[in-house]
């Protein structure tokens, strides 16, 4: 018999160890400042050359390229690396699965990436870097240097819709895995979240490690709300190691 496929799906609560803070938990961004959705709602951004301008700060003030992979990062690469056939759908823009070594074939970015900037007019796409260095030299919007259209980052927004190739992808992921495991997320943001219930309906191992209880509670074979950090790599090296 053949080892299980296994999905990993990842949200917000997979960063925070990396010090990139999540935005609907507890202490989540939103509800500390729920004006700071504005910043990425797509509607605002382009129409609000002041809402673009705080968009930019904050991404200079969070840092997230800073941000290095954390224990639970770690331990999905080593799985992959273990022989275990592993795929990653994440909710994440931090593309810290590919820095923990995760193949960059292996992770779908359903809500895209933070770490790469795209003009909205000709769809030109350049490193993050070199925006935040565009930023940090005294440019508070800076727009895309071949055709003067409005930068954004490349990713999702609010208002915007997931990309149909991306998130067809995960479904079929989904479906055909052995074991789902959905790590850090509410399960709340849909279409995302219904991936859970799709894998456990096409007879998959659901289970979900999160701090706060998740709508699929109900549908997984097992919930672990012990810290992310330490409890997703015992639960990976029970699998690799089975």
């Amino acid at each position: 018999m053949g080892k299980p496929l296994v999905a990993v799906f990842s949200g917000a609560g997979m960063s925070t160890d990396s010090g990139i803070p999540d935005y609907r938990g507890p202490q989540g961004l939103w509800r500390r400042e729920p004006d700071a959705e504005k910043l990425v709602t797509y509607q605002y951004y382009m129409a609000d050359p002041e809402i673009r301008r705080r968009s930019w700060r904050m991404r200079a003030e969070i840092g997230a390229l800073a941000a290095g992979p954390n224990a639970a990062h770690l331990a999905v690469a080593e799985l992959e690396r273990s022989g275990v056939p592993v795929r990653v759908i994440t909710q994440n823009v931090d593309g810290l699965h590919q820095l923990a070594g995760v193949p960059e074939r292996k992770v779908l970015e359903l809500h895209g990436t933070a770490r790469a900037v795209v003009c909205t007019a000709c769809g030109a796409r350049t490193a993050m870097e070199e925006a935040l260095d565009r930023l940090a030299a005294g440019d508070p919007d800076p727009a895309c240097l071949s055709c003067g259209g409005i930068l954004k980052t490349a990713t999702v927004m609010f208002g915007q819709h997931l990309d149909p190739e991306v998130l067809a992808q995960a479904v079929a992921i989904a479906k055909g895995c052995d074991v789902f495991i959905a790590v850090g997320s509410t399960l709340q943001v849909q279409p995302a979240a219904s991936l859970a219930g799709m894998a456990a309906e096409a007879g998959a191992r659901l289970i979900i490690v999160n701090a706060e209880e998740t709508p699929y509670d109900a549908l997984a074979d097992e919930v672990i709300r012990e810290p992310i950090g330490t409890a997703l790599p015992k639960l990976l090296a029970g699998i690799a190691g089975g």
